[in-house]
């Protein structure tokens, strides 16, 4: 068990060119929501809150609405006040776009989604499709005050994000593998992280333990704290966490909790110790694979 300092309260850092201060960790919506005791999961949301961890996660498609609704029964009354919460839309075309909106407002019982996310970037096409479509629909509901920030997601190749980035459009947000795999094979933090800098664009991790219940740790044999704090310790405003029990989360309340980057000699050892496992991706399958959100409209030759 992890004890946490004493009335301490997670770091924070500023969101890109939002202003907005956020926690250093977010708190991933799948993962809480997924063993499926919905009491453990509220009580886990509001420990997080209360320790300050209040960036909250979540995705129209995560376990059916299953991780939002749970959510949204976590954040009813004074807590929704408390978080800043993230969700993600599927949909590239106006009408779907609007609709997984609408589907995120009722589960999570809120008026308004602090920072909406076009989720799972992975194809060629997908800059035209939400430039024509999807993008225009997040920026009626900003203006109708159902949307306040603008992002996107993916995990399967930095070539599409930089892609993304190629619209005339201020992003405020983009979210990406961080990890010691991430640092060498098809790497997000090599090629996509200095443009987000550059621009000012805030900046979530996420993959920090290459997902698949921790595969950098079970296989790799790094520790999770070392992961953690390696992707912490990049420039980026927060990582998305999976967590499935309250130990898991205090483990990572107390690593984001007047945080402590791992020193050269640490993070040397540890990407040594990755390298062979990050050779061909093969960890990293949400990459090479077909991860992620399929709610797509693909064009020939994709």
């Amino acid at each position: 068990m992890h004890t946490l300092p004493m009335n301490g309260m997670v770091d924070t850092r500023v969101l890109g060119h939002t202003g907005e201060e956020v926690s250093i960790i977010c708190i991933g919506g799948w993962d809480v929501a997924a063993r499926g005791d919905e009491k453990e999961s509220i009580s886990m949301l509001h420990e997080a809150i209360d320790h300050g961890a209040t960036f909250m996660d979540n995705c129209w498609d995560y376990i059916q609405g299953k991780a939002e609704e749970v959510m949204g029964k976590a954040l009813k009354g004074p807590w929704r006040e408390k978080a800043f919460l993230m969700t993600k839309a599927c949909g590239r075309t106006y009408d779907d776009a609007m609709s997984h909106l609408e589907d995120s407002l009722r589960r999570l019982q809120t008026d308004r989604i602090d920072l909406w996310q076009f989720h799972g970037i992975k194809r060629f096409s997908d800059p035209e499709i939400i430039w024509d479509g999807a993008l225009k629909a997040a920026l009626d509901a900003k203006r109708d005050g159902k949307v306040r920030y603008i992002g996107f997601t993916g995990h399967a190749s930095p070539r599409f994000h930089l892609k993304m980035l190629e619209l005339d459009f201020a992003w405020d947000t983009v979210q990406m593998p961080i990890s010691l795999l991430d640092a060498q094979y098809d790497s997000f933090e090599k090629q996509v992280l200095p443009v987000l800098n550059e621009r000012n664009i805030g900046v979530l991790g996420m993959k920090s333990l290459a997902a698949q219940e921790g595969r950098l740790v079970r296989e790799v044999g790094v520790s999770a704290n070392i992961c953690r704090r390696y992707a912490l310790s990049r420039p980026i405003t927060s990582l998305v966490i999976g967590v499935q029990t309250p130990d898991e989360l205090r483990q990572d309340l107390a690593i984001a909790t007047d945080f402590v980057p791992p020193t050269a000699e640490e993070i040397n050892a540890a990407l040594e110790r990755a390298a062979p496992f990050a050779a061909d991706g093969h960890i990293e399958d949400y990459k090479v694979g077909d991860w992620g959100c399929n709610f797509h409209y693909q064009k020939a030759g994709d």
